[in-house]
């Protein structure tokens, strides 16, 4: 039975090379010329590291070796790893506007607003590969390999390094035919007869239905806001109202081009609220790479040709 409490060590690099040559291979004689080793000595490396991860990586036939199962995922763990590793220094020696780049964002702001832009960043950083990743949870960066990540609330973390981008305004939006279907238009009191889609993820701490709360409050509204269909992502809602479900309390930069379309349009013009939250985008504290500031000085210049 394997011992869970033995891992992995620096002690262990030198015989890891001699792994992944040994494995690339596929013989530990062919390993041992690439290494100016005799395949004793290979096979003596081997051992010992499999004796102190208590793996067994080859299987040690007649005249070769094979990989076993667990030999494989190691192998494909190094040279991930491997891989990892020579983008950054890569990146190092190009003044790090090169190598790997991971953002995590908001599922809605990613699709409506972020991924359509980022043509112009690709263009500007050819060099940096950029990982798009999307959730709801507030992240663990050391954990996750995750460098960026862009949120929308109005609580950032203090453990993390954040800057402010936008701010944001809400309005109630539906399909044209919903909005002409129960006489929407102006006719704020025809709510009551709607079917109201709620984001019961918009924000940190929120009660799922805090967007039309607020509204309905602010403009005074006589609905029950705690009734309707809710989804944990408002782009789900933006979908949901554009095939006449509901109607959605959308948010202004990111259902700007369905209004522009006439996919979507606002029933109530004007009756904009202005979020206490706003959209920030955070890292690591006291982690300031040439291409995580990069991205963040793209970031607030598409905001400004935004608001110009």
């Amino acid at each position: 039975m394997n011992n869970p409490h033995k891992t992995l060590t620096g002690f262990q690099l030198s015989k890891l090379y001699t792994f992944e040559v040994a494995a690339r291979h596929e013989s530990f004689a062919l390993a041992a010329e690439e290494l100016f080793l005799t395949p004793s000595a290979v096979s003596h490396q081997i051992n010992l590291l499999e004796k102190e991860l208590d793996i067994k990586l080859f299987l040690r036939l007649h005249r070769k070796v094979e990989l076993t199962n667990e030999g494989r995922r190691v192998f494909w763990a190094l040279q991930s790893s491997l891989d990892h590793l020579n983008t950054e220094i890569k990146a190092i020696q190009n003044q790090a506007l090169a190598g790997s780049l991971t953002i995590y964002a908001r599922p809605s702001i990613a699709q409506c607003w972020l991924v359509p832009k980022l043509s112009d960043f690709i263009q500007r950083y050819p060099f940096i590969q950029l990982s798009i990743l999307t959730g709801n949870e507030n992240i663990n960066f050391q954990r996750t390999g995750i460098d960026l990540a862009l949120y929308f609330d109005n609580q950032p973390s203090f453990q993390l390094n954040y800057q402010y981008l936008m701010d944001e305004h809400i309005i109630p939006v539906c399909s044209p035919e919903y909005a002409a279907k129960f006489n929407l238009r102006g006719s704020i009191e025809n709510l009551q007869h709607c079917t109201l889609l709620h984001d019961c993820q918009a924000w940190s701490n929120g009660t799922g239905t805090d967007e039309w709360s607020s509204w309905a409050t602010y403009f005074n509204a006589n609905i029950d806001t705690s009734l309707g269909i809710s989804f944990d992502r408002s782009d789900l809602a933006l979908i949901a109202a554009k095939n006449n479900l509901g109607i959605t309390m959308g948010r202004k930069r990111l259902v700007q081009k369905d209004i522009e379309t006439g996919a979507l349009v606002m029933p109530f013009q004007e009756m904009y609220l202005r979020c206490d939250q706003h959209y920030y985008v955070a890292s690591q504290k006291d982690l300031k790479w040439p291409k995580n500031e990069a991205f963040i000085e793209w970031l607030k210049e598409a905001v400004n040709e935004e608001q110009a």
